[in-house]
């Protein structure tokens, strides 16, 4: 690894930078999703499949990969809303348009009023307060209004003989901007049991959209409030003022001190990524050339004989292959195997050839230098003179 890393230029540098930019705005975008657990347990088998590539475990991989390919489709399908979501934040982003944000305490303490007396009347209202998204595209119909917010203004729009109570109001800034909106309905049964049409409606945006919706049920006079996929019951109006407030300026995810504050582990994970995917990506799989220092080792010497000396000790040997198999091979997997058995016969000098030496799977030994070793051996019998060649 280190010498992976001594490697790493500029254009590298960047390429990594790049890399770890994209990584952290997904991990930021998945985090807002409820497709986290499914992107966490993706990521784990992805780096397994990675493991499996770096150390050669040919099957292993194999079957990840095709997995992988099928996955595709199947995420496409599966999770199509997430994605069409996390895309949309992304085009809100790049194109920098805003919605404009409710201000000032004044419109939403008259919005809470207003809830306050239709929810004591058992009229059903359903208010939408739009976030930093762009919620056009999910709504259908509705009446351009662009009048001043007041509690007239509401209970007037969602009196029984109005012909828009029905539908939802659109809230930008302290103006209604139109009302008589017809929302897409959310198909999640387990949070809609024993509520009604304003409800699923409500909490339909609310999946698509980071808007704020309020809705005060006609059955049960109660309040309640859809944002980020979740439908529950305000109690009180203090708390739905509360929930607004939130809703207008955000509140920071929790902090922690140093490399525990959120943001900075996402930074942290992303980078990791980045230089994770380049290490097995780039270098790792580009072929290369190396020169390692391979130590002799003298086999099969007669027993009649001792080994005194070997010269050179090492050699070096020249090998070509994948950079990442290559720094494996400068760890010590390389050395240089010579067959004694011809001592026997007076031989003291052997030709080290590429077949002599033993190196990892998937590398090719061009050359080795010096070609040939000398031993000097002597008798195994204690006293006896060494014997050179």
């Amino acid at each position: 690894m280190i010498e992976l890393l001594r490697d790493v230029g500029l254009l590298d540098l960047i390429d990594i930078g790049v890399v770890a930019v994209l990584a952290w705005v997904g991990l930021r975008l998945v985090r807002r999703t409820r497709a986290r657990p499914a992107m966490l347990g993706l990521a784990t088998l992805f780096g397994i499949y990675l493991v499996a590539r770096q150390f050669g475990l040919g099957l292993t991989a194999a079957i990840f990969q095709a997995f992988f390919a099928v996955l595709v489709l199947v995420i496409v399908v599966v999770f199509q809303d997430d994605l069409r979501r996390i895309f949309e934040q992304v085009g809100a982003w790049v194109s920098r348009r805003r919605v404009e944000e409710v201000t000032g305490a004044g419109p939403i303490e008259v919005l809470v009023s207003a809830i306050e007396q239709l929810a004591a009347k058992r009229t059903g209202a359903l208010v939408v307060v739009p976030g930093r998204e762009p919620i056009d595209r999910h709504v259908e119909g509705g009446i351009e209004l662009d009048g001043r917010i007041s509690e007239p203004l509401l209970l007037s729009l969602f009196d029984d003989s109005s012909p828009g109570h029905d539908g939802a109001v659109v809230l930008s800034g302290d103006r209604v901007s139109r009302f008589a909106l017809h929302l897409p309905l959310s198909a999640d049964r387990d949070q809609l049991v024993g509520v009604g049409t304003r409800h699923a409606a409500a909490l339909g945006l609310s999946e698509r959209t980071d808007a704020l919706c309020v809705v005060v049920s006609e059955e049960r006079g109660t309040i309640s409030i859809a944002s980020g996929g979740r439908l529950r019951e305000v109690g009180r109006p203090r708390a739905l003022a509360i929930e607004l407030r939130r809703h207008r300026r955000p509140p920071r995810e929790p902090q922690g001190r140093g490399w525990l504050q959120p943001r900075f582990r996402d930074a942290l994970l992303a980078v990791g990524i980045a230089a994770g995917l380049w290490v097995v990506q780039v270098p790792g799989s580009v072929v290369t050339e190396a020169e390692v220092e391979a130590p002799v080792i003298v086999e099969k010497l007669p027993e009649e004989f001792r080994l005194e000396a070997i010269e050179p000790k090492t050699v070096t040997v020249r090998l070509t292959g994948r950079r990442r198999d290559l720094v494996l091979a400068r760890q010590g997997q390389v050395e240089v195997r010579v067959d004694a058995l011809l001592a026997r016969l007076g031989r003291r000098s052997f030709s080290v050839s590429p077949e002599l030496v033993a190196h990892p799977d998937g590398l090719e030994v061009t050359s080795v230098q010096p070609s040939r070793v000398k031993i000097s051996i002597g008798s195994a019998e204690p006293g006896a003179p060494a014997k050179d060649g």
